[in-house]
């Protein structure tokens, strides 16, 4: 069924470490939604949006690892790794007391989680496409 809409499944290793990362970077942000919905409800309302895609993206590993769900979850948390410097640097509208506080420690737990996510997909996809061009060259 999954593999219809995603694709075949890659069987990768990191499986079960991007889902349990990415379901640590979801637990992260929940605690910091409600102050952000009332601080900077723009953030607030991201915030929500990547604990959701977060759950749904270990969820979907857990039932089927096509290259992706791999892909998409480099996407999500890679930009999440992002917007959290991006906030470290540069004053952003009802956040600017976010500057130069790097070591928020919910903050570095999503940093560390979005990153194993980022770093083990990344391995996933390289490791199918790896395995597709020695198979090819074989073939």
């Amino acid at each position: 069924m999954f593999e219809r809409f995603l694709g075949p499944s890659l069987d990768s290793h990191f499986r079960p470490l991007v889902a349990l990362a990415a379901v640590v970077a979801a637990l992260a942000h929940i605690p910091v939604i409600k102050p952000h919905l009332t601080e900077a409800p723009y953030m607030g309302g991201l915030f929500i949006l990547l604990t959701t895609a977060c759950l749904v993206l270990a969820a979907t590993l857990a039932c089927h690892d096509a290259q992706v769900v791999y892909g998409l979850s480099v996407l999500t948390c890679g930009l999440a790794v992002i917007g959290y410097a991006a906030t470290r640097l540069v004053a952003f509208p009802m956040l600017s007391d976010d500057v130069g506080n790097w070591l928020e420690p919910l903050g570095i737990v999503s940093i560390a989680s979005e990153t194993v996510v980022v770093v083990s997909a990344g391995l996933a996809i390289r490791g199918r496409r790896r395995a597709h061009t020695t198979s090819s060259q074989f073939a």
